[in-house]
């Protein structure tokens, strides 16, 4: 089988790890995650990637820092080139970053809910790790930089593949190919993997019109042992409060199921997982999540009542974030 270059180092990873089942599914599911007929922008983004200049081979980077950093030398020309192929890819929402002394500050301060969710976890120095709708793969760097032997990002959107792939281009080797990145969904994970020694699934389950479903998928993919994070919108009330909204919330479309902390830690007790703990909850700020010069359009401030930030311009209760922590059986 002719293995194009841009993917020799995911199938050459997955054959590392011994992933030889999903190996074989490689190929479909690269060519359905990266159809161009499927997304119209795609070619633009794949050229933007491709036009990024050869770069020096001296580079410093920095994956255990809040603002993943890549310090190269470039020259002026360079710079610009790279900001402006960089901006092709916009909107950035996870980061920040800081590529060969360009900033690319990102709509959302990924690095806070780093410092909140990484005192909490089991050390991922040599752990494989599985970061479901990852983005452009900021958390999945830090993962790597804290030690993990193995970390995958899945996430259907091409373009946040694409953003991976430039800060691939300016990191290099330098995580000796630990990072990598699949355009799947987590329905595309093989059933019953078994696998992971953690998964992280961050700002996901909301979307999802069977919460529980998606519960189980996760703790399919973890090894025996093996925890999960999981970080999603929740709002305030007991075991039994759950929240449906309309059509939007926050001016988001596809929008499920909000529960309470309680009642989400009843949900992974009834789906088998075991040491349920929150360790983290706290109301999104206007810092945390905002636009900016690389994320120009709408961001929170813009989706609160402006009279009542405690409430969503729909009315709801503004957004809520909780951070769970939770095994599947050994």
């Amino acid at each position: 089988m002719e293995i194009p270059d841009d993917h020799r180092a995911l199938y050459q990873a997955f054959l590392d790890q011994g992933l030889t089942t999903w190996l074989a599914r490689l190929p479909e599911q690269l060519a359905k995650g990266l159809d161009r007929q499927r997304h119209g922008d795609l070619p633009a983004w794949e050229k933007a990637v491709a036009k990024l200049p050869t770069l020096p081979t001296q580079r410093h980077v920095k994956l255990e820092s809040d603002t993943l950093t890549v310090e190269l030398a470039l020259n002026d020309s360079q710079q610009r080139q790279c900001f402006n192929l960089l901006k092709k890819l916009a909107p950035w929402r996870k980061g920040p970053y800081s590529l060969g002394g360009i900033h690319i500050d990102t709509e959302w301060r990924s690095d806070w809910k780093w410092q909140r969710v990484a005192p909490h976890l089991s050390p991922l120095k040599y752990r494989k790790v599985l970061d479901v709708g990852g983005g452009s793969g900021y958390h999945a760097w830090r993962m790597t930089g804290a030690g993990a032997a193995f970390v995958l990002v899945i996430d259907p959107s091409p373009r946040f593949y694409w953003q991976f792939q430039a800060v691939r281009h300016f990191v290099g080797d330098a995580d000796g190919g630990r990072t990598q990145f699949l355009p799947v969904g987590i329905e595309d994970v093989p059933e019953n993997l078994g696998f992971f020694d953690t998964v992280f699934s961050m700002g996901v389950l909301y979307h999802r019109p069977s919460p529980l479903e998606h519960l189980q998928q996760l703790k399919a993919a973890l090894s025996p042992g093996g925890e999960l994070v999981l970080e999603t919108l929740v709002v305030e009330g007991d075991e039994q409060t759950v929240f449906v909204p309309g059509e939007r919330y926050a001016a988001m479309p596809n929008v499920y199921f909000l529960p309470s902390s309680k009642a989400l830690c009843h949900w992974l007790s009834r789906c088998g997982f075991t040491n349920i703990r929150v360790v983290d909850e706290a109301v999104t700020t206007l810092d945390e999540q905002r636009s900016t010069e690389w994320m120009t359009y709408q961001s929170l401030a813009d989706f609160l009542n402006p009279d009542d930030r405690t409430r969503t311009i729909e009315g709801y209760p503004a957004p809520r974030r909780a951070v769970i922590i939770a095994n599947r059986p050994g």
